[in-house]
Formats: C-alpha cells, sequence, structure tokens
C-alpha cells in the first residue's frame, strides 16, 4: 500500500529555490496577440495610457536590473527601451499598448520572459471567470495547500481533461472514477471553452500543456468537505453527472518564506516483480521528503530496479536534486548541470554514496514535471545513469519571479540561466524522455498507468535479459 508522509519540516531558507511560477502563479505569454480582440473595445482613457507607460517603464527597469546577463547580450537597452517607449504612449487599445511591451522582451530572445494580460491570467489560474457571479466560482493555485482533495490527477490532452490518476482510498475511487475518465465540466463550467480561449491566447507557448492542466486542476481545490459537480464521460462512454465531496488531502501542509502554503507528500512501495517505487510531489520540506526518499533507496538496494516518478512535480529546492542523484553516482565530480546568475555560478555536483544503488533506474517525467524535476530528469539522462519515459517535460527548468504590472497585466523574468551536463538548454524545451508515452484515453482505460506500466515491464526484461 502507498504511504503518505506527514513528518515536521526543518527549517530550509538557506537552500536555493528553484521554485517555477507554474506552481504558485501561472505566467502567460500572449504569444498570438491578433487572437486579442481588443481593438473593438472603448479607446484607453488618460489614466490607462499613463499605467501602460509606467508599466513599460517597469519591465525596461526589472529586465535592466535584475537579468542575469549583465550586459544583455550586447544589447543596447537604452537604446531600445527609448525606441519603443513612444509606441506605448501612442497606443489606443490594450492590444497595441502590449504589442511594443512584447517586442520589448522579445529582443532578449530568451524564455521565461513574458507578459500575460489580465484576462487570461484570471482564467489560466484558477480565479473567477467574467461570466461567474458565484462567490465560490474560482480556485486559484495555491490549491496545493488547501485541506480538502477529490484524489483526481487530471491532464489536458489532445483538448481532451482526462483523469490520468486516482488516488486510493479518495472520494474519487469511492465512487468508481478510474483513469481514462473525461472531464466536461466542473460545477457546471464548460471546460473545453476554457482550454480553447487559454489556447488560442497562448499559441506558441511551450508551456501551455501545463498551464492548461493546472488551470483545470485548480477547479478541483477547495476545503474538506465542499462538494463540487462533475459531468464525466465514464469508461462505457456515458455521460454521468457526479457530486464529488472532497476529502481529506494526502500529506501535511507545508510553508516557507511567502510561499502559500502546499501540501507536501512522498509514496512508496515495492511493486509485482519487486520494483521499488518513489514518488513525491515537490522538491521542498528537505527533512521529510529526503527522509524518506533515503530511507526507500536504503529498503531497495537489493531490488532489481527502481522507478523514481517525477511526474506532476513542479520543482521546488534545487540542492534536493543534488543528494537524490547521489543514490546513483559512483564517480565524484559529477554534475546535474549548471545555474548561471547574475552574481556567478552554481554547479549541481552530485553529492555521491559509498553505498548507493546499482542496480537500473527508471524515471518518470510529463509535462507537468518542471524546474528542479527537470534538472534531475536531464542530468541524469545525460550521464546515462537512468532511462526515462513517459511526456516531454515543461521546459520551465529556470528560477523566475512574477510581478502585477500598474496597468493589471501580468510580468514574469528569469533570475537566472540553465544549461544541462550535456550542454542543452532545458528552458522552453523540455527533457525528451528516452521512451515516449503520451496517455490517451484508450490507454488509460486498458492500462490504468501505460507510463509506469512501460517503465516496470523495461526493468523486469532487463533483470531477464542480465540473467
Amino acid at each position: 500500500m502507498p504511504k503518505f508522509s506527514t513528518r515536521t519540516k526543518p527549517p530550509v531558507a538557506w537552500l536555493l529555490i528553484f521554485l517555477i511560477s507554474g506552481f504558485l502563479l501561472i505566467g502567460c505569454a500572449s504569444s498570438n496577440p491578433s487572437a486579442n480582440t481588443e481593438e473593438a473595445a472603448p479607446p484607453l482613457t488618460e489614466e490607462q495610457q499613463a499605467l501602460n507607460l509606467e508599466s513599460y517603464d517597469l519591465i525596461w527597469e526589472t529586465i535592466r536590473d535584475k537579468h542575469y546577463d549583465e550586459t544583455l547580450g550586447g544589447l543596447d537597452w537604452q537604446a531600445i527601451g527609448d525606441e519603443l517607449r513612444p509606441q506605448v504612449a501612442a497606443a489606443t487599445t490594450m492590444h497595441d499598448a502590449r504589442l511594443p511591451m512584447q517586442d520589448l522582451i522579445q529582443r532578449l530572445k530568451q524564455s521565461h520572459f513574458v507578459i500575460y494580460p489580465a484576462d487570461v491570467y484570471d482564467d489560466a489560474a484558477g480565479t473567477p471567470f467574467p461570466e461567474d457571479d458565484s462567490e465560490d466560482s474560482g480556485r486559484v493555485l495555491s490549491h496545493s495547500g488547501l485541506p480538502g482533495h477529490s484524489g483526481l490527477d487530471l491532464r489536458v490532452l489532445d483538448g481532451h481533461i482526462l483523469v490520468v490518476k486516482v488516488n486510493e482510498a479518495s472520494p474519487a475511487a469511492a465512487l468508481g472514477i478510474v483513469p481514462g475518465w473525461e472531464i466536461l465540466t466542473i460545477d457546471n463550467i464548460d471546460l473545453a471553452s476554457r482550454v480553447e480561449k487559454i489556447s488560442e491566447v497562448l499559441l506558441d507557448e511551450p508551456m501551455l500543456g501545463m498551464i492548461l492542466s493546472r488551470s483545470m486542476e485548480a477547479r478541483l481545490s477547495g476545503e474538506e468537505g465542499d462538494k463540487i459537480v462533475l459531468t464525466c464521460i465514464d469508461a462505457k462512454q456515458n455521460t454521468v453527472d457526479i457530486e464529488l465531496e472532497l476529502g481529506p488531502a494526502p500529506g501535511h501542509a507545508f510553508s516557507m518564506g511567502n510561499l502559500p502554503t502546499i501540501r507536501v507528500w512522498t509514496q512508496q512501495e515495492v511493486l509485482a516483480g519487486d520494483i521499488g517505487y518513489f514518488h513525491f510531489n515537490f522538491f521542498l520540506d528537505v527533512m521529510t521528503v529526503m527522509g524518506d526518499y533515503n530511507k526507500a533507496m536504503a529498503d531497495f538496494l537489493e531490488l532489481p530496479g527502481v522507478i523514481i516518478d517525477l511526474r506532476g512535480n513542479p520543482g521546488g529546492l534545487g540542492a534536493m536534486a543534488m543528494g537524490m542523484a547521489g543514490w546513483f553516482v559512483q564517480e565524484r565530480g559529477q554534475r546535474l548541470g549548471t545555474m548561471i546568475m547574475r552574481t556567478g555560478e552554481m554547479n549541481f555536483v552530485i553529492n555521491t554514496r559509498a553505498n548507493g544503488y546499482r542496480g537500473k533506474v527508471a524515471l518518470l517525467i510529463d509535462d507537468l514535471s518542471a524546474s528542479t524535476s527537470e534538472i534531475m530528469a536531464g542530468g541524469l539522462q545525460d550521464l546515462g545513469l537512468v532511462k526515462v519515459f513517459g511526456m516531454r517535460s515543461a521546459g520551465a527548468a529556470l528560477p523566475s519571479n512574477i510581478t502585477k504590472l500598474p496597468n493589471g497585466d501580468g510580468f514574469q523574468y528569469a533570475i537566472a540561466n540553465y544549461i544541462s551536463e550535456g550542454g542543452e538548454v532545458l528552458e522552453g524545451v523540455g527533457v525528451a524522455p528516452d521512451v515516449e508515452i503520451i496517455p490517451t484515453r484508450e490507454n488509460l482505460l486498458a492500462e490504468g498507468d501505460p507510463i509506469l506500466k512501460a517503465a516496470r515491464l523495461w526493468l523486469l526484461q532487463s533483470e531477464t535479459t542480465e540473467e
């Protein structure tokens, strides 16, 4: 049976944090400005025009002062700022005002510098939609800290909102929901239209899959005992309405600094065929997660294969990946990659263990695996120490901040750059799995967890081949 850890936390403020915006707030770039329809809106007032100029100036100053490359790649930042500012001043619509702001950050030719319109930000973050008028119509992405839990893990795949996992002993499992069910509405909100709206605006956004799935999962958040009404297509193709009462969330509440409260859990078990399995949801709460991980790996030492599941894990403390990777590395001085900051570089040197694990290792990722998850997966893959199964990761490897602009839009900017040990830039690209498996309604219904199944079969076949 899976076990969820509930132990207490130590102070960890001294560790370097690589917590991506996909967990706290979804940063959305208007990659397709033509998708906006603001040309039909009333002309901007003088106050709105002034706020847009303030927003432009704040973006320009933030990049000048906080970009990880002080030279900005050799750009004449003053000249670029002077060139584009008059276009903001002359703009009579929000659409036209955003275009030079987008042009400004695109001159960097780097990912993780994005502007997202206020309305799309609200949509993606799960806050109330414009037409919602109920007091409790919106749920925010900090839902990870709320004590109520549906037991469902959702992904938006090819425009469909699919259940990819149902936690045991959860309210959803008790109602008979299984992987492969499709969710059509949550509390009478048509999800397909939300997916379409976000997708149109974020047409070329590399993190679109992550943004969509997080925004849909946010609708399932709440307090324990809250009731959510779902319209679903079940395994028999029937459309059914289900009232789902939120049960207790797994794990325990964890908070650090200015981060919102989240719930941290770990899961460890031995699968059929003596395959060790470890899954956790954040690289946070060092004592709990590292304690459980080290205990699990010590228990797995004599097993022929181990699976580390990083699916859905948005990252956290980068230093934890160095300790976790140490179980699989024998040679000292090996690195997961290098983080380049304005004040210097940080090498992700792996902490090796003399009594490490020497069997086969499979690592699972999907499009919600980000930040530290990508650093660990990409680094171990570069070193040839694991075989990666699943979907391409989010491509959100950089630490970044998000600030709200005076005009109500949001601005996301990276504060470091990351290069994998193999020389690859993961930001905007992600980690490509060695064995790609895209969940579908069909394979979820047939196999339950096709990614986990493929990894387990590979480990078992490897054992047979060696014998």
